[in-house]
C-alpha cells in the first residue's frame, strides 16, 4: 500500500513538472490596420498607431532657386500591435517607392485633416512586439502648396529652413507625426557645393555627392519628436564654440552678415551656464546653437539642439540686451519641450511655461523686466482667457496666452506657495525624472506632491491648471 501510494505521488508530480515546463499557448496572429491618428485632444488625426519609431535616417537632397527635392526616409520601428497595414503622415509628397523589410510593399495616399495619409501595407503582416525596417523614396517641390500648414520657409537667397512644429514635419519627410514618438535621427542633406545644409544633432563629416554637390551628414542621439526638426539649405556661415563641461556650440548665421551676429551668439556659453546654475540640472544635449535667418521667417523656434531665429528679434541689439530674452525663452525649451517632451499637445503649457516663466526671471535679474509686474499683468489677463481659450492645462488650441504666459503665472503661484528652495527641487526633479521622455499635467502634479510631501498641492495646482476662474494668488491678496 506505501509503494502504490508513492508511485502515485510520483506520477502525479511527473505530470505537473511537464505541465509547468511546456511552453505557454502563443496568442493567434491576427493582424490588423494600425490607426491613421492617435487621438491628440488638439490634433486627433496627427501621428499613427500600431507601431513606436525608434530611429529616423533621412536623406534629402535639395536645389535651391527651383526647390525641387528628392528624398528617401528610412525608418526603423517595432510593432506595438500584430499589423496588417500602417500609416506615415505626408503632406505633398510625391511617394515613389515603399519596401518593408527590404520588400515592395503596397501603399496609398488618401487625404488627411491636417495633411495626407500614406497608408502601407506590407507583402506579409507584421508581428507585435517584433522590429521591422520601412524605407520611403518620394521628391517634390518645397514651393507646393501643402495641404495643411506650411513648413517650409523660403529665404530670398534661393534656401530654405524647416518651421515644422506642430505638425509640419510631414512636409518634408513621412514621419509619425506626433510628440509621444520621439526617436534618434540621421541626416544626410546635399546640396550645390556653394551652399551650406544644416540639421539638428553633431555634424558628423561631409561627402562628395557628384556633379559640384555635397552630402552633409549629421547625427542626433538622443531622442526627438519630429515637430523639433531643423532642417535647411541656405548662404549661412558656421560659427563654433565651447559652452560649459564641453558643450560644442554651432551656430548658423547669413553668410553675408556673420559680423553682425557673432557677438550675439557668442553669448550663448553664458547662458547655458546660467540656466544649468537655476535650473540644478546640467544642459541635457551635447551640441547647441542658433540659427538665424535672413529673412521668410519672422518667429523663433525651439528645433532641437538649433533654435531658429527670425532677424527681427535682434534689429534694435545695438541699442538694447533685450533680444537676450528670447534666446533664453528658446535655450530653456531644451530642457521643457525638447528633452521632456509633453504626451500630447494639449499638454504645451509644460514646454511654454517655463519657457515664459525663466526668461521673465533672466530679463529680471538682468535688470531690465520686473519678473513681478510682468506676472500681475498677467495674472490680470488670464482670468477672461480662462474663459475664452481654455484654462493653461486645458487649452482649446494651440499657442494662445494660456498656455505661454499664464502657465508661466502657474509656475510663479506654485514658488510663492512652496517657496524658492522646494520650487527649484520640484522642477529640478521633474527634467532628471522625465529626462529624454514624455510626461503630462497629472505627471507633473504627482511630482510636485512626491518632492514637497504635500498632498494639498494637488487640489492647487488642480485648481490653477483646469479651472475656468483664477484661483487667487498667494502671497498677493491685492492681485485681481
Amino acid at each position: 500500500m506505501i509503494r502504490s501510494i508513492r508511485a502515485a505521488i510520483a506520477t502525479v508530480s511527473a505530470v505537473a513538472a511537464l505541465a509547468l515546463a511546456a511552453p505557454a499557448q502563443a496568442a493567434p496572429f491576427d493582424p490588423k490596420p494600425g490607426s491613421d491618428g492617435v487621438g491628440d485632444p488638439l490634433f486627433p488625426t496627427l501621428g499613427n498607431g500600431g507601431y513606436d519609431v525608434t530611429h529616423y535616417d533621412l536623406s534629402f537632397d535639395f536645389t535651391p532657386l527651383t526647390y525641387d527635392f528628392t528624398g528617401t526616409m528610412k525608418i526603423s520601428a517595432t510593432a506595438t500591435q500584430d499589423l496588417s497595414s500602417f500609416n506615415l503622415d505626408i503632406d505633398s509628397l510625391a511617394v515613389d517607392a515603399v519596401t518593408v523589410n527590404g520588400e515592395d510593399a503596397a501603399w496609398a495616399v488618401s487625404p488627411g485633416k491636417s495633411g495626407q495619409e500614406l497608408t502601407v501595407t506590407p507583402a506579409g503582416g507584421l508581428y507585435e512586439h517584433r522590429p521591422f525596417d520601412v524605407a520611403v523614396r518620394y521628391h517634390g517641390n518645397g514651393k507646393t502648396k501643402p495641404i495643411g500648414a506650411p513648413g517650409w520657409r523660403h529665404m530670398s537667397d534661393g534656401g530654405f529652413v524647416s518651421a515644422a512644429q506642430s505638425s509640419r514635419a510631414d512636409t518634408f519627410a513621412p514621419v509619425n507625426d506626433t510628440p509621444r514618438d520621439k526617436a534618434s535621427w540621421t541626416f544626410h542633406l546635399t546640396a550645390p557645393d556653394s551652399w551650406t545644409p544644416a540639421a539638428n544633432g553633431t555634424a558628423t563629416g561631409t561627402r562628395p555627392a557628384g556633379e559640384g554637390r555635397t552630402t552633409h551628414d549629421f547625427r542626433l542621439d538622443a531622442p526627438m519628436a519630429s515637430e523639433l526638426l531643423g532642417i535647411s539649405v541656405a548662404k549661412q556661415t558656421l560659427l563654433t564654440g565651447e559652452g560649459p563641461h564641453g558643450v560644442r556650440l554651432r551656430h548658423y548665421v547669413p553668410a553675408d552678415q556673420v559680423d553682425t551676429y557673432r557677438p550675439i551668439v557668442e553669448q550663448t556659453g553664458e547662458q547655458i551656464g546660467w540656466l544649468e546654475q537655476t535650473l540644478g540640472v546640467r544642459y541635457p544635449f551635447d551640441t547647441y546653437g542658433m540659427q538665424i535667418v535672413r529673412d521668410g521667417y519672422g518667429d523663433a523656434l525651439e528645433n532641437q539642439t538649433l533654435s531658429l531665429f527670425g532677424p527681427g528679434w535682434f534689429k534694435n541689439a545695438d541699442t538694447s540686451t533685450t533680444y537676450t530674452n528670447v534666446m533664453i525663452h528658446e535655450l530653456t525649451h531644451q530642457w521643457f519641450g525638447d528633452s521632456v517632451t509633453p504626451i500630447d499637445w494639449q499638454n504645451a503649457w509644460l514646454n511654454e511655461g517655463p519657457a515664459v516663466y525663466y526668461a521673465a526671471l533672466w530679463a529680471d535679474q538682468q535688470g531690465t523686466a520686473s519678473m513681478e509686474a510682468k506676472m500681475r499683468t498677467a495674472y490680470g489677463k488670464l482670468d477672461a482667457v480662462r474663459k475664452t481659450d481654455g484654462p493653461p492645462g486645458l487649452p482649446t488650441a494651440l499657442g494662445g496666452f494660456n498656455i505661454y504666459d499664464g502657465a508661466a503665472v502657474t509656475l510663479y503661484a506654485l514658488n510663492q506657495r512652496v517657496g524658492q528652495e522646494e520650487f527649484d527641487a520640484l522642477m529640478k526633479s521633474w527634467l532628471l525624472k522625465n529626462r529624454h521622455d514624455n510626461a503630462g499635467s497629472q505627471d507633473f502634479i504627482d511630482n510636485a506632491v512626491r518632492v514637497t510631501h504635500d498632498p494639498t498641492l494637488r487640489p492647487f495646482l488642480e485648481d490653477w491648471l483646469f479651472s475656468t476662474d483664477n484661483p487667487a494668488m498667494p502671497g498677493h491678496p491685492d492681485w485681481s
